[in-house]
Parts: C-alpha cells; structure tokens; sequence
C-alpha cells in the first residue's frame, strides 16, 4: 500500500502572504430582477450560456469510441460522444427532419445515432448518413445536412463544451487563462475518479445556486462554524480574474502554518468560480465540483461532483469518506435555505441583494453577466 500524499503549491503563484489583500472588492447593490425575471432569462440563455465554456461531463464517462453523454440544460440537448481517434465531438440533438430529439439517453458503445421516429442516422459529428426513401425529397436539402455542432474540449478530465458552437468563444485553455490553469490545474483532476454525483432540482435561479458557494459570510449562521474558525475564515484572501474569480479560505486550526508555508493547495479550501455555471470547492485530499444548470428562470438542476485520487491508501480512504458524508450535510443546509429564496422571489418587496466587501465575487460575476448582456444586444443592433 502507498501512503497518499496529496497535492502541493509548488511553483504555483503565491496566494496567502501578509501583502496580499483580503478581498477587491466594496460593499455593492444587485437589483432583484437580475434573479426573478423571464425575459431576462431569455438574454442569459443566448449571450451567456450559450456562448461560454460550461462543464458537460467527466472525460471518464467516455472511455471508448461511441460512449456517449446527453446533455440537456436552459432549453438545450446535446449528445457528447467519443471518436474513433480519441477525440471528443458534439452536435445539438435536434433531427433535420422534423425536430424530435435524436438519443434519449446516455449509452456505451454506439456506432451511430437513430432518431426512433423515422429512423434518420447520424454520425457522431451529426452528420446526416441514413434517410429512409431518400429518393422522396429534394437532394439539395439532404445534401451536407447535419445537426448544428457544438465545440468541444477536454481539460482537467472534464468535457467542456460551447453549445453556440466552433469560434464563438477563446480556445479553452485561453478561455480559462493562466491563473486558473495554474492554480486549478495543480490538483491534477485528470488523475481522479468520480467517487459520487448528486443532484437535486431546486426552485430558485441558477444564479442563486453560484452565489451560495462564492461567499464565507453565510458559515457562522447557517453551518453553525465555531468563532475561532469564523475568525480565521475572514483572513480569506480573493482574487478576481477577467472572467473567473478565486477564493482561498483557511482549513480549520492551520492558519498559522499557512501563514507560515504559503502553501494553500494543502492547507485551505480554495474555491474557483469559473464563468458562468461552475465552482469547484477544493480541499487538499478531495474536491467536488458545484454546477449550476438552469432550467428556467425559476428552476436550476443544483449537481454536486465529488472527486478522489487513485490510491489503495484506506487511511485515506476511510477519512475522505467522512469528510464526504459530512459535506453532504453542509451542502444540504445550503439548499434548505434557498426555499426561503424561493419564498420571496415573486415579493413586491424583493428589491434587491446587498453585497458587503467580502462578498465581491458575487456582484462582480453578476456585472459579467451584465456586460455580455449589453455587448451582445449592441452586435444585434449593429447588425454584427
């Protein structure tokens, strides 16, 4: 048996030192109807989700050529599968003929896709390859005919894809950038398994479900944390990138020797938020992954990832799993206070959300959201 040993800075940037602030950020005002609005909703869904890198599924789930992940979120299907040369490919599952949904359901070892209907193939690009009487419609039609691609990429052992599509978004290790593939990328995820996915469907916006785990201020109150280790939260220090955000929060009892080592990654819970729907919770022997789908304004599919090294180590083994059946807890308490969002969401007394200093993450990912908003109505406009 090998002794597990987990993860260390390294030569990764420094991120708790005495000269490094607590937060960037000042006390900011959100107004209610970023969360409670439909319409609003609509602009998210086609400048915001569509148009990013999201998280579908772990590289794992696709081991071999035609495993397969149907994904469906904010109004979206899209099949992911696995190429004949290891590659990894997309299209929206949309039939050509009369807009049924090609594959139900996830699957192993495809060869192609049928949509039950008509029995209409496509290959793994969504390529159109099989019409039954072809000869009955127009050949210009058929010709090149395939489901709308959407861009894929593997990082960290995620699949991640843009549902909009090839160039709409940076290439992804661009699109992250190189403070998050450094300091993210140091936990090594590709050499991890999925221990455990959960789900749960909440009534709340997805953004309620990302602003929940971008804050520390909620610990005392709601997860009961004792003052000592209250304290030592608020020495967090957080880093807002151009897109994603990071926040490195002390382990319980070891801030004088983070203090002292300047080593997060084994000494802290650090949190990256990574535009728009995704925060990873990292401790230094495990991690879970926080995702967000919307599904209307009102609806989210809250998923908890959860994350282990490969060892034969049972000490590991044995205390990770503790660590896990707790967290679970503490995330449940989470989503027992959004039916109290949800409560007040159609209040005409809901005005707005007050941020304070420590809770910049927030309000700036929700000025992102803006600012995409904004740009992409102004392109619209401008007929770009």
């Amino acid at each position: 048996m090998t002794i597990f040993t987990p993860p260390t800075r390294g030569d990764a940037p420094i991120r708790f030192a005495p000269e490094i602030p607590n937060t960037p950020g000042k006390s900011e005002v959100i107004p209610a109807n970023w969360y409670t609005d439909p319409e609003r909703f609509e602009l998210e869904r086609k400048y915001v989700l569509n148009n990013n890198w999201q998280i579908l599924c772990r590289s794992e789930e696709l081991k071999n050529t035609g495993d397969h992940v149907v994904w469906e979120g904010h109004g979206e299907t899209v099949v992911i599968t696995r190429k004949n040369d290891g590659s990894v490919t997309g299209f929206h599952n949309v039939c050509q003929h009369r807009g049924a949904r090609i594959v139900r359901d996830s699957g192993e070892c495809a060869r192609r896709f049928k949509c039950p209907w008509h029995d209409w193939a496509y290959d793994f690009d969504g390529k159109v390859i099989g019409v039954p009487d072809r000869e009955d419609f127009d050949p210009e039609v058929l010709r090149d005919l395939a489901a709308p691609k959407v861009e894929v990429a593997e990082w960290g052992g995620w699949v991640w894809a843009v549902l909009a599509g090839p160039g709409v978004a940076p290439p992804l290790v661009e699109y992250l950038g190189e403070e998050i593939v450094a300091d993210l990328g140091a936990y090594q995820m590709q050499d991890m398994y999925l221990r455990e996915k959960v789900t749960w469907d909440v009534d709340v916006n997805w953004k309620v479900v990302v602003d929940a785990f971008n804050e520390f201020y909620h610990a005392q109150a709601l997860h009961h944390l004792p003052p000592q280790d209250v304290k030592d939260g608020r020495e967090m220090r957080i880093f807002e990138f151009e897109r994603h955000s990071m926040m490195v929060v002390p382990l319980k009892g070891t801030l004088e020797r983070l203090q002292e080592s300047q080593d997060h990654q084994s000494l802290a819970i650090c949190h990256y938020t990574i535009f728009p729907t995704s925060v990873f919770n990292n401790n230094p022997e495990h991690l879970q992954l926080f995702r967000a789908v919307p599904i209307t304004h009102n609806k989210t599919r809250f998923e908890t990832w959860e994350l282990w090294y490969k060892t034969d180590d049972q000490d590991y083994l044995d205390r990770t799993q503790r660590h896990w059946d707790h967290l679970k807890i503490v995330v449940g308490e989470d989503i027992w206070t959004w039916e109290d969002i949800a409560a007040t969401s159609r209040s005409s007394y809901y005005k707005r959300n007050f941020f304070n200093d420590r809770e910049c993450k927030i309000p700036a990912f929700h000025h992102q959201i803006q600012r995409l908003i904004d740009e992409g109505i102004a392109r619209d406009l401008a007929g770009n």
